[in-house]
């Protein structure tokens, strides 16, 4: 193998997902349907086969399931051979017969759209920039069936999806768990929610010490795994995502509170789609209505914004059936 690395962006230009998947022999186990790809997931040999996801045009994965995991080629081969990251990208290099001297070739060597362009490396942030680290842990055994889930009218494909379920130990013990990935599907976090009116002393939600919310946007690795065809649904919560993505919506992100910050707002631009569609379903009441008029300021100017409300005050997407949901949004 040449120990000569020729580095992970070159790495990423240079070969596709469609190329990695077809060194595997696994196409033929997956459903394309125009720029994404479908199937059982090939890393954890699951059977549900919307699990995995791949974006041909972002040139990343994501899978829904068990693995609840997702990135690049790097990723996906450092997860299929069971080796570290740079042991899967000297591999590549080596499947794919790159030279560390050809860096400029490769990045003009196989066009795929609009891979490299601004508006489509939703997964790769910018050099420098301030990122949340991906965790080196997960959270074992949260148990899925906690009446509280079901309470807030969760579906156990929902749950599954989600990864939520409570936490009997730990840092979250006592508390519902709740998974944060990024754009590249790296799991970034835990945010808890106290399953019912919390007591005195705790408040609803707490996130870890360090996590910066501003820098993410809740579900945005999974809406991307999505038709961009569709509009990109803005919420405020955890719970609201997680009712919309089940009425059928599942291009809906959440903001993790009712404030834009910049992070996010680039987030979105770049996330709408080919349309340049987002629809802003905040809640009704003050604080709800403050940041959806600030988020339509912002957003207006770069992307055709939509917004959608509530007849009835304090009213919460959470809080509708997938039915009300789907005649609120004309699905």
């Amino acid at each position: 193998m040449n120990a000569t690395f020729v580095g992970f962006d070159t790495l990423k230009r240079s070969v596709s997902m469609l190329q990695v998947l077809e060194r595997y022999e696994l196409l033929n186990r997956l459903h394309r349907s125009g720029d994404n790809l479908s199937g059982a997931c090939p890393l954890h040999a699951g059977h549900n086969k919307t699990q995995f996801r791949v974006s041909l045009s972002r040139n990343c994965w994501i899978c829904f399931g068990d693995c609840h995991r997702g990135g690049s080629i790097v990723d996906f081969v450092s997860l299929k051979e069971s080796v570290g990251i740079r042991e899967a990208a000297l591999l590549i290099q080596e499947w794919f017969g790159l030279q560390p001297n050809s860096a400029a070739t490769e990045r003009n060597s196989h066009p795929r759209g609009a891979i490299g362009s601004g508006a489509e490396r939703i997964c790769e942030p910018a050099p420098g920039a301030m990122v949340n680290p991906p965790l080196g842990f997960t959270l074992a055994r949260l148990d899925q069936t906690h009446p509280y889930l079901a309470a807030r009218g969760l579906s156990r494909e929902t749950i599954e999806t989600f990864g939520v379920g409570y936490c009997a130990n730990g840092m979250f013990a006592g508390w519902i768990a709740i998974p944060i990935h990024n754009a590249a599907g790296q799991l970034v976090a835990y945010a808890g929610r106290w399953p019912g009116p919390p007591p005195e002393d705790k408040p609803r939600y707490r996130l870890p010490k360090g996590f910066r919310k501003s820098l993410e946007l809740f579900n945005l690795h999974r809406a991307l795994a999505v038709d961009g065809d569709e509009p990109l649904v803005v919420v405020e919560g955890f719970f609201g995502c997680m009712k919309v993505w089940q009425a059928g919506q599942q291009r809906v992100v959440s903001l993790m509170g009712s404030m834009l910050s910049p992070k996010q707002e680039e987030l979105i631009a770049r996330a709408a789609g080919p349309d340049h569609r987002v629809l802003l379903l905040f809640d009704e009441d003050e604080a709800g209505r403050k940041g959806r008029a600030e988020a339509q300021g912002r957003l207006a100017p770069r992307r055709k914004v939509q917004i959608v409300r509530f007849e009835t005050e304090g009213m919460q997407p959470d809080q509708l059936s997938a039915e009300e949901l789907r005649s609120l949004l004309n699905l």
